[in-house]
């Protein structure tokens, strides 16, 4: 499972990160990596809970980053 993290400032000066595979994902921060950190555990979390209740079966993860926000 490939997921990719996206993150884009709002107008306010938050970063709002998001991992599009996972509907309601998304986390903001005062900077990026915070909130795109924020982000991964969310969707780790999300990922576990899925797990935990059969709804999805054991698979490799990979979660990539954009180089730069």
């Amino acid at each position: 499972m490939n997921l990719k993290l996206e993150c884009e400032r709002e107008a306010d000066g938050r970063w709002l990160a998001e991992v599009p595979e996972l509907p309601g994902a998304l986390a903001y921060g005062s900077s990026p990596e915070e909130a795109m950190t924020k982000a991964e555990v969310l969707a780790l979390r999300v990922l576990a809970e899925q797990l935990e209740h059969g709804e999805i079966r054991p698979v490799d993860i990979r979660i990539s980053r954009p180089l730069a926000a």
